[in-house]
């Protein structure tokens, strides 16, 4: 058996065999907690094949059900309520943009369907590689009666203009409650942001706007009573972003100010030590910083350092690309007017870059960053991999002879999450710690074997305190989430390798492997995966002594929930948003858990 990537004896088992104890002290036992379904996705359409009109229903009298809406993309609450949006099919969009891989797929979990959908017949300006678009959802759940109530119609029927805003949005990736007014945000077709707001104390539906500067939104932040987002520009975010507060209220609930200029999108914002801190996904490289930005040390003792960082293996941020993923610091919250205001645009630091790490800048340049959260006195953020995506771009650019060499690139080109944490970051004495990740990590220099090419296992300059990349999981890909509930760090991942199944064997032949049937040619063995590790995986620090340890490595009883996308705290435990594309899993009565999003509570066992 031969599993991906570079932990060969790990890929295949369990994530929550991962995590050593450091300086021998032996961590607490950890509580275990009890999870309850509060409420699914629906089928809300019948699949009769590929390219074939969709029947009525459902119930479907032709084809089978299919439920679309597949993550609980975004989660805020007010008033005893939850306020969430949803994103549909997010698997077949991320795979026809993100991986440029626009190909008709259908198998016994999903079916993608891009240029051959309906809705490409029917609307010829839609781009077929988000053929499988449907426009997004939102709910409100009452805590207290436990009733899910549909606000979709009312955004729909306010107004013709609101309802064609609907149609063109591609999810609400981002939501926000304050000051009474609920914010469900997200990327629009035609590289735009829309915005739907709502009371949360009446639940009446206030209005929509689209922002066309804007080119995704991912997360709200509240610091010091003053909201924040963060947005990028441009397609996929490559002209790179910017930080916004909010000014707006229940009469105007889309003003916004820009008080922060960054070289690359904002992902995620946390509030850290009275400053707001982002993480950001990489943009085209020679994005401009804006003017007065700075990164890196600066004086004598910077001057003295950084050669030295440099022999021994670690890149001083100064020299990393501000387009590349990184973490950026805001100005103090404090520093003058309240909050952060116009003037602090140009004046946020990068103080983290993934190609300080990253050796490969192939590699590097793919990387986001997703999570981050200030938590007893550090802050911690992650790594996030879009699947096969770091392959493709060193397949581009160094294109594999063989099946030897193709085999190479594949097992080691892939990466998992990494786990870092900060402090100090506005000194001459910022400390970074690598909790989960490698010691080195595989570089491909097509100089070597005189210019033939191959791969060599590079320093990161760091070495790992808690455990290997993925928390010793190579399909753990996402750092999607992180929220402090109970005095603990949860921290929501995704875990791709239940769709691996399918996409890995699909790569390979792609790459010029003779078996397309295995991927894989008879010389060679093929790829396995183990299903226990199938499911999205939900780690726990309980301190900052102590490794991670899992609460749940299965998708939190749904295994085809690959990943838990949103939390918030609820005491000492915590709502959950998932994410589960599998849309023609939709039959009570097999054996197969169902497709489609959930919205779960986590609380302490006992």
């Amino acid at each position: 058996m031969v599993v991906l990537g570079v932990l060969p004896a790990l890929a295949a088992t369990p994530s929550a065999a991962a995590g050593t104890t450091i300086a021998g002290l032996l961590p607490p036992t950890p509580p275990t907690f009890q999870h309850e379904l509060l409420a699914k996705a629906a089928p809300d359409e019948c699949f009769n094949g590929i390219g074939m009109p969709y029947p009525a229903g459902p119930p479907c009298e032709q084809g089978q059900p299919k439920v679309n809406q597949a993550y609980v993309w975004s989660l805020a609450r007010a008033n005893n309520r939850l306020w969430f949006g949803t994103g549909a099919n997010v698997n077949c969009i991320v795979g026809g943009t993100t991986l440029s891989r626009p190909n008709p797929r259908l198998n016994d979990d999903y079916v993608c369907e891009f240029a051959e959908s309906q809705i490409v017949d029917q609307n010829p300006t839609m781009p077929t590689n988000v053929g499988d678009h449907r426009h997004p959802r939102a709910y409100v759940y009452d805590e207290t009666s436990r009733v899910l109530t549909e606000k979709t119609d009312d955004i729909k029927n306010r107004s013709a203009d609101d309802a064609s805003r609907l149609r063109r949005t591609l999810g609400l990736r981002a939501g926000a409650t304050h000051q009474g007014v609920v914010i469900l945000a997200g990327p629009a077709l035609g590289q735009s942001v829309s915005m739907f707001a709502f009371d949360t104390t009446t639940g009446q539906y206030l209005g929509s706007a689209n922002f066309p500067k804007y080119g995704n939104i991912r997360n709200f932040v509240i610091a010091d009573n003053v909201l924040y987002a963060g947005v990028g520009v441009g397609a996929n975010g490559r002209e790179g972003g910017y930080v916004l507060r909010w000014a707006g209220d229940r009469t105007n609930p889309f003003n916004f100010v820009e008080v922060g200029q960054l070289a690359a999108q904002v992902a995620d914002l946390a509030v850290h030590e009275g400053r707001i801190f982002v993480s950001t996904w990489s943009a085209a490289s020679g994005g401009a910083l804006a003017a007065g930005s700075t990164t890196g040390s600066s004086g004598l003792i910077g001057n003295l350092l950084d050669p030295l960082l440099g022999l021994i293996g670690i890149k001083p941020v100064e020299d990393a690309d501000p387009g590349v993923a990184g973490v950026w610091m805001s100005p103090p919250l404090a520093n003058g007017e309240p909050g952060l205001t116009a003037g602090d645009a140009g004046g946020w630091k990068l103080v983290w870059s993934a190609s300080s790490y990253e050796p490969d800048p192939i590699i590097a340049a793919t990387y986001g960053l997703g999570a981050l959260m200030s938590y007893d006195g550090y802050l911690y953020w992650g790594t996030m991999h879009v699947p096969m995506k770091s392959t493709s771009k060193v397949a581009e650019a160094y294109p594999p002879g063989d099946e030897v060499e193709a085999r190479a690139l594949l097992e080691n080109s892939q990466r998992a999450v990494s786990i870092f944490r900060g402090k100090r970051f506005d000194t001459l004495f910022e400390q970074v710690d690598l909790l989960y990740g490698e010691e080195k990590l595989p570089a491909y220099d097509a100089t070597a074997n005189n210019g033939a090419g191959a791969w060599e296992n590079i320093s990161t300059g760091h070495r790992a305190l808690h455990g290997r990349i993925g928390f010793g999981n190579i399909y753990t890909n996402y750092t999607w989430t992180m929220e402090v509930a109970g005095g603990r760090l949860f921290i929501g991942t995704m875990d791709w390798s239940y769709l691996a199944k399918d996409l890995l064997p699909e790569t390979a032949a792609q790459m010029g492997f003779r078996n397309a049937a295995t991927g894989l040619s008879e010389e060679l063995d093929p790829i396995v995966i183990d299903p226990a590790i199938y499911g999205g995986d939900l780690w726990m620090y309980e301190s900052t002594l102590h490794p991670a340890t899992a609460v749940d490595t299965k998708g939190l009883g749904n295994h085809l929930n690959y990943g838990f996308r949103t939390m918030l705290p609820n005491g000492s435990g915590l709502y959950i948003g998932t994410a589960n594309p599998m849309n023609l899993r939709t039959d009570p009565t097999d054996d197969v858990p169902e497709g489609g999003w959930e919205l779960l509570k986590l609380v302490p066992a006992g």
